[in-house]
Parts: structure tokens; C-alpha cells; sequence
């Protein structure tokens, strides 16, 4: 199972339209794919679910990603980096058997001019700590506002031929 994880809780986010898109495109593949919001995450997530406690609003997350054989992280430039929510996400979920040995892409995106280059290789980091393994071919997709169109679809060349290979790829990795 392929999950999609939207990787912030901003409402109205570039990152859940791109996570929709890379939904449609993994249809079209062939590929069945469900997107997890972090906005779907309970309010209280920081109290109710850290430190080896479960609240119920998280267990069918929890059970979403265990389910989940592979990951496509769409994540957005926060500060420099990836949001603290993902991190916060990431920390919630059952150690190790949430991502042990499980695969993932990675997307990143900024309104600025670099794809969130840094805060993906951030995230790499933690990432390899939980021996997800990281498909190589990341993408950095730059000013998302102009990138995606008012339908939600990617309609640049460039940016539509690298997600069609790192699709294509990764569906087989």
C-alpha cells in the first residue's frame, strides 16, 4: 500500500494539492495510493500521543501507516527545513515497526526558489535513522504557487517530466 503524506497542517496548503496530484498521476499508473493530511493529526497529539501513549483519534493513523508499505513524503519549506508537525508525526508513530525497513520518495516544495533542498535532506537524516529507505531520485519543486495550475495539476514541462520519472521509478523500487 502506498500512502501519501501531505506534511503540514496548514490549512489550504500547496503541499495537500501536489499530494492530490501525485494521487491522480499514481491512478493513472495503475497504482492505488491514500493521502494521509497532517491535518487529520489530533490537536492534542503533542499530550495524547508522544512517549508511548495512544489516544484513539490516533490509532486508526497509526494503523494507516503501519498498513503502509511504501511512503511519498510531499513536504514543504518551513524555516529553512521541514515542518516541526512531521517531525512531531514522525515521533508519534509506533518505533520501530511504523517505517522499519519500508520505502519512501520525497518531494520538496517552497514558494521560494529552491524546492525545499535543505529540509529534504533534512529529513533524510531522520529518515535513515529509522531505516526507511529513501528512494534517490528527490524532487525540488520551486515558486509551487506558479507550478500548479488552478485545476491542481503540475503543467510545466520540466517539473511534470521529473515527476513522471520519479513515479515511474519508484513505483518500481
Amino acid at each position: 500500500m502506498v500512502t501519501i503524506v501531505a506534511s503540514t497542517n496548514r490549512p489550504g496548503s500547496s503541499t495537500l494539492k501536489l499530494a492530490n496530484y501525485y494521487q491522480r498521476l499514481l491512478a493513472q499508473k495503475g497504482v492505488e495510493a491514500g493521502i494521509l493530511s497532517l491535518m487529520d493529526l489530533p490537536d492534542d497529539i503533542i499530550v495524547s500521543d508522544l512517549y508511548g501513549k495512544r489516544s484513539a483519534a490516533f490509532e486508526p493513523i497509526q494503523q494507516l501507516i503501519t498498513d503502509t508499505d511504501k511512503f511519498l513524503f510531499i513536504i514543504p519549506e518551513y524555516n529553512g527545513s521541514f515542518p516541526g508537525v512531521l517531525k512531531v508525526f514522525m515521533d508519534a508513530c509506533a518505533f520501530p515497526e511504523s517505517f522499519y525497513e519500508k520505502k519512501a520518495a520525497l518531494v520538496g516544495i517552497s514558494s521560494g526558489k529552491y524546492g525545499n533542498i535543505r529540509g529534504v535532506d533534512h529529513f533524510v537524516g531522520v529518515c535513515n535513522y529509522m531505516h526507511l529507505h529513501v528512494y534517490p531520485l528527490r524532487i525540488h519543486i520551486p515558486t509551487i504557487r506558479q507550478e500548479i495550475n488552478e485545476e491542481g495539476n503540475l503543467h510545466m514541462a520540466d517539473t511534470l517530466k521529473f515527476t513522471n520519472e520519479q513515479i515511474d521509478k519508484f513505483i518500481a523500487f
